[in-house]
Order: structure tokens, then C-alpha cells, then sequence
């Protein structure tokens, strides 16, 4: 999922995450209700939303606002372990090909109750060429799918079928242990059809928003803040002790951090660079693990990106360790591959660690593949723009990257700061020449991070392709073999690094502001900024 934000520590467990947890919480019971007089949480995710449509959302903004409004059929819980949420149990046949859900009772907020037809309906919606969701392809494991957004095939054909009101069977064109994982994702969410066929627009207009999760959206300020109620038809409101949750969209995080010092916020999940050394032993700051990769997209369609050279010279003429020790300041760990630290590979160790690094930084190579590509000292070099969207963070690394390019390779970059909106459109339509970009994995599986970069792949935005990438993506979608699936992938990702299209920078740690009085806020090291589900004010 695209970020705004956030670089993994070696992790030798799968993946982990931080159950935010103040002083003197320890003997407070999941399910009790603080007595706090206010039972409400202001967040600030940085970003106006691009989009609230479940079919349509790509960044890991609009995707933690819509975990507040839904549920799928799964939900991951504090241990990032999946668990039943609409769906309250199901069974896979022994050759991991047929899924069947068996859905508890559990209604919209408008009273109406869902149905395995939401699914379907949701779920064809999602994969329907005309709707254009770059996130179709996490639903092409079913059988029928990947044809059906191609043109190749039609709906009928994709292998999704309400047996009952409650039942819905699902059929995989093969075995994807990802699958499960991914019925918690946004893509995967149902939406209610009666309120999609009778106003097209429900999505952007709050009166006609309709959803099943812990919240219900009561009003959008656009640029400003989103605010949600506690949605009482919920399945499970029990668990839910929020009475209000208040999403600040205020991209400066300089602005936030200053409300948050007010207490006009109570979290924000981005930590400005110059202020860590201040907060170093604050209760404030919480650092945890994420799972997650910085990096930056070159447009290969566009001179002299189209040059393999270039790309490997602008990669290896810049100095990671000093962005993330002088610059960031937030125990990144340097990028030389493109998938964190954090999965685990068939034979129980890291992937990260088995596959290790694919490039190491070389100035002197740089500047040798530099003029090889006809452009000795950086002489004749096309003035190129580097796109960012707007944060402090951003903008201290893409100058430090300027200055390097600069100086080891006598090139000028010119740097472009947009909004979130802005840039997302500006990679959809390669629309640049360089452009900032962050990914979180959407499931626990080194797949999330290979096969964003399939030839015209929705979520691709650099304009590459290779056939025998592709095919190492199929091929590791098309096994139950754990070891075939795995070194599939592994030389899927060394393709990607000889090439480079992207250009790792540094993996991810997930620092935030949080109050010490806010109790059970999930920040996961994946998917997620947070989730408030069970959150309370102590």
C-alpha cells in the first residue's frame, strides 16, 4: 500500500506490532470501559484522502480511515493475527483451492443486514474494468478474475457465488496462502449495493455514506478533519469504547506537532525530523517496527530514465546510511534490495536475510556507468525534477539526495514538493520524472512487495515491465510449494534490482506522537497507520 510515511528493524519474528499501552494500564480488562468523562480520540493522518471508495483506495491514509468505517471478512487483531470479523468461521478444501465463508449477523449502519451478495457484488465492482482500481489485481487469485478485468472473460465467469444469505464460496485459480490475509484488506471490503446503485457518488457524500465497521462518518471538513461516531448497529460495538473519533487531515506536520504540544490533537503518526532529538526520552514518542520500504520511482518512458545505466548511477551515488543517521534520525536501517526485513522465507528464516543485498553504494561505479550512458561528469545531463509530496521528512531527504547527486555525479535535480492528491495522480498517469514512494505490505507475504511491479500492474507507476519478471510472478501465484513459491520471488526481486525501475532508499521504522493516557490504539507494523477499534481515553 502506498505511504506518505514510515523502515523496518530486523524483525526475526514474522511480523510484530505495538500495542500502545501508558503508565499504569496493565490490570485495565479488554472489554472495560474507561471512565474517562470523554471517550473520544483526535488523530491526525496527515493527508486529505484521495478517495473513501473501498474499490478504488491505494494509500495507507484512505486505507486506515476506512478500517475505522469497515470490516471484511477477516480483521487482524493486536498480535497481527487474522481473525473472523464478518465472517465468523470458515474452511479451506485440502487442496487450498476452495474457501468457504460463513457470515455472522451483522447489518450496515443504514439497518440493513449483509449478505454474501455484498460480497460478490463488492468484489465484481473491484475487478469491473470500468470502476479502474489499481488494486484489482489482489482479487485475480480467484479463478475468473484476472479474465474478467482484462476483457478476457466475463463476470459470470469469476468463481465468487452467494450459496446463501449467509454463505459465500470462493474458488482460487490456485493455492494462495496470501488469500486469507487479504479478506481484511480494503479491496476486499464489502459495500452495500442498494446504496451504490441508488447514488453512484455515496462515497463523497457524507449524508449517503454507508458502512458496517466500528465507525460511522458524520461529517468531512476536506483538508481538515474528518469526524466519526460510534456506529451502534456495529456486530461487535461491545468491543468498541470510543464514543467519537476525530481524523485530522492536516498534511504540514510541523502544524501537527504543534496541536499535539496544545493537546489539540492526541496522535499523529508522523514525528518532524528536527524534533526527535527533543522527544528522544519523551512518553510521547513511540517507536515501533514497520515493515515498509522508502524509495524512489524513476519513469523509464522518460529520457534518460529509459537508460538502465542512469538509473544504476543515480542508485549507487548516494549515501544511505548518512540520510538515515543524519537526516531521519528514526533507527531506519539502509535499503539494498527492495523487500524489508520481516517475512519469513520457506526454510523459516528471513527473507531479507536470505536474499541479501543486491547493490552496494559505489561512487566510482556510478560515475563510470554515468558516462558510459554518455554523460561524463554529469555533462550535457537533462535537468530532471524530483517529486515529493509534502512533509519536513521528504523534503530533508530529497535535498540531501540532491546535494549527493550533485557533488558525486555533477547533476542538478530540481525538487517539486505536491500534495498527497497530487503526487498519487502524478505516479498513476507517469507524470514525472523522478517521484518519492513508500510501500507497506497489504498482507503478511513478500508477494505484497513483488508483484506491485508486473508489466502494467495497477500499482506499478514507473513504466516498466519484463516478461520473464512476469513470469516468475505467476509461476511463484501458480504453486503450493512453499520453496518453488518463495525462490520465485527471490529472482523476481533480483530482476527488479538489476534493473532498477525503483531505487531503494531505506526501510521503514513507525515512529508517532501518542498521548500516554490513550490505551489499546493497535499501530501495526503493516498495513496500517492505526486502528481504534478497541482504543480508549484512560
Amino acid at each position: 500500500m502506498s505511504r506518505k510515511k514510515k523502515a523496518s528493524l530486523l524483525l526475526t519474528a514474522l511480523l510484530s506490532v505495538f500495542l500502545v499501552a501508558g503508565c499504569g494500564g496493565g490490570d485495565k480488562q479488554s472489554g472495560e470501559k474507561s471512565n474517562a468523562k470523554e471517550q473520544i480520540i483526535r488523530y491526525n493522518v496527515c493527508a486529505e484522502p484521495e478517495t473513501l471508495d473501498p474499490a478504488k483506495a491505494t494509500g495507507l491514509p484512505e486505507g486506515t480511515i476506512l478500517a475505522q468505517m469497515f470490516d471484511g471478512l477477516t480483521r487482524y487483531n493486536n498480535k497481527q493475527e487474522i481473525t473472523p470479523a464478518l465472517a465468523e468461521s470458515w474452511t479451506i478444501s485440502d487442496d487450498g483451492l476452495n474457501y468457504t465463508f460463513k457470515l455472522r449477523d451483522a447489518k450496515w449502519n443504514n439497518g440493513d443486514p449483509v449478505t454474501a451478495n455484498d460480497f460478490v457484488y463488492s468484489w465484481l465492482r473491484a475487478l469491473d474494468p470500468n470502476t479502474a482500481s489499481e488494486y484489482a489485481y489482489q482479487l485475480f487469485y480467484i479463478k475468473g478474475a484476472e479474465e474478467f478485468n482484462s476483457g478476457k472473460g466475463s463476470k459470470e465467469q469469476v468463481a465468487v457465488k452467494a450459496v446463501d444469505e449467509k454463505t459465500l464460496q470462493v474458488t482460487l485459480a490456485a493455492p494462495a496462502p496470501q488469500f486469507l490475509g487479504l479478506t481484511a484488506f480494503q479491496t476486499l471490503y464489502p459495500i452495500n449495493p442498494k446504496v451504490d446503485q441508488a447514488s453512484p457518488k455515496w462515497t463523497t457524500e457524507v449524508d449517503k455514506y454507508v458502512s458496517n465497521g466500528p465507525f460511522k462518518i458524520v461529517s468531512w471538513e476536506h483538508n481538515q478533519k474528518i469526524v466519526m461516531e460510534k456506529n451502534p448497529t456495529y456486530w461487535d460495538t461491545n468491543s468498541v469504547k470510543l464514543d467519537k473519533l476525530e481524523i485530522y487531515l492536516i498534511e504540514n506536520t510541523d502544524t501537527g506537532f504543534t496541536m499535539f504540544q496544545s493537546g489539540q490533537i492526541d496522535i499523529q503518526d508522523q514525528v518532524p525530523v528536527q524534533e526527535m532529538a527533543s522527544l528522544k526520552d519523551s512518553k510521547d514518542l513511540k517507536i515501533s517496527p514497520d515493515v515498509s520500504v522508502y524509495f524512489y520511482r524513476f519513469n523509464v518512458t522518460k529520457k534518460p530514465m529509459d537508460n538502465p545505466k542512469v538509473r544504476k548511477a543515480l542508485t549507487l551515488a548516494i549515501d544511505r546510511q548518512s540520510i538515515v543517521e543524519n537526516v531521519t534520525k528514526q533507527g531506519q536501517k539502509p535499503a539494498f534490495a527492495f523487500v524489508p526485513f520481516g517475512f519469513t522465507d520457506a526454510d523459516g528464516k528471513d527473507f531479507r536475510q536470505n536474499g541479501g543485498d543486491f547493490f552496494k553504494e559505489d561512487v566510482t561505479e556510478a560515475k563510470k556507468l554515468l558516462a558510459e550512458a554518455g554523460y561524463p561528469e554529469g555533462k550535457g545531463f537533462p535537468k530532471l525534477t524530483l517529486t515529493y509530496n509534502n512533509d519536513q521528512t521528504h523534503q530533508k531527504v530529497a535535498e540531501a539526495i540532491q546535494a549527493m547527486w550533485k557533488k558525486n555525479l555533477g547533476i542538478d535535480i530540481t525538487l517539486e514538493n505536491v500534495e498527497w492528491q497530487i503526487k498519487l495522480n502524478k505516479e498513476d498517469t507517469l507524470d514525472f520524472e523522478l517521484v518519492r514512494a513508500g510501500w507497506s505490505p497489504d498482507y503478511l507475504d513478500p508477494m505484497s512487495f513483488v508483484d506491485m511491479f508486473v508489466t502494467n500492474g495497477g500499482n506499478n507507476d514507473t513504466g516498466w515491465g519484463n516478461k520473464e519478471y512476469d513470469a516468475l510472478v505467476k509461476q511463484a501465484n501458480a504453486t503450493g510449494d512453499p520453496k518453488v513459491r518463495m525462490e520465485a520471488m527471490h529472482k523476481a526481486e533480483k530482476i527488479l534490482m538489476e534493473e532498477l525501475p525503483v531505487m531503494p532508499i531505506f526501510f521503514y521504522t513507525n515512529p508517532n506522537l501518542i498521548k500516554p493516557n490513550l490505551k489499546d490504539v493497535i499501530v501495526p507494523s503493516f498495513g496500517l497507520y492505526a486502528d481504534f477499534k478497541t482504543a480508549y481515553v484512560e
